[in-house]
């Protein structure tokens, strides 16, 4: 069951209390480097946060200015942006996801677009997975590599799925994971917060949006100059002819998937 279990309003309160909850299980408190940082922003679909969609999460709705804050933050300062689409394609199997929910998000469909309002811009990342995590069959950690990309901040939904499964992905991968607790959302309550649990226990860092983009604006007045070679977070070169992978870039901000 779909739990409107935080809104806009209830969402400062609510952020408080979870990071009360996270302490006794948090081990990496100081936070890692956002100066090469990139913002992943995961399945922002019709299907998930409009409210007409087929999967719709009303807590989406509540976090989803905190995530727009933060890609503007990140696009302020020159950071890497990614957008990711969960859609399966009329030629791909079934597989493990429809054999476990019995339905599929399928590409082309309206359900399976992003949302008005965030406008990826050339030379964002706009990523179509199959699967919960963001690595798994596409380009991403080769995009994020040459990039020079050494913290992921990952937000959307869910948590307790691919919001979550990402950033165990991008551990086991040697990057540094953030998961602002108030920058996704779950079905409910109660795998929100232990998803938040697992990954403030394992796998990263996991504080409020608003620090992190305190933490992020502090990175880009304080960068330090670069030398020759070393690869200028944010730039987007563009990738190798005939590339595969599930990825593809826009050609212009705001254009239609």
């Amino acid at each position: 069951m779909r739990e409107a279990y935080v809104t806009a309003r209830t969402l400062p309160r609510a952020a408080a209390r979870w990071a009360r909850a996270l302490q006794p299980w948090a081990r990496r408190r100081p936070f890692p480097d956002l100066g090469r940082a990139a913002l992943l922003c995961v399945d922002l679909e019709h299907a998930f946060v409009d409210p007409r969609g087929a999967a719709f999460l009303p807590a989406a709705r509540a976090v989803l200015p905190r995530i727009l804050a933060l890609r503007d933050a990140f696009r302020a300062a020159g950071l890497p942006v990614v957008w990711t689409r969960h859609a399966h394609g009329p030629r791909q199997g079934r597989g493990s996801m429809a054999r476990h929910w019995e339905w599929l998000l399928r590409d082309g469909t309206a359900e399976a677009r992003l949302v008005p309002g965030l406008q990826p811009r050339h030379g964002e990342l706009v990523l179509q997975k199959r699967q919960y995590d963001a690595f798994h069959g596409t380009r991403l950690a080769d995009w994020l590599a040459r990039r020079g990309v050494r913290t992921v901040v990952v937000t959307g939904v869910m948590t307790h799925l691919c919001v979550e499964t990402t950033a165990r992905a991008a551990f086991v991968r040697d990057l540094d994971v953030v998961v602002p607790l108030d920058a996704c959302a779950s079905v409910d309550e109660v795998l929100h917060l232990a998803a938040l649990r697992t990954l403030a226990n394992g796998f990263g860092v996991v504080p409020t949006a608003a620090e992190v983009l305190r933490e992020v604006r502090r990175a880009a007045t304080s960068a330090p100059a670069r030398g020759p070679g070393t690869p200028a977070v944010g730039r987007c070169p563009k990738p190798p002819a005939g590339g595969r992978g599930g990825t593809r870039r826009l050609p212009a901000e705001g254009a239609r998937r």
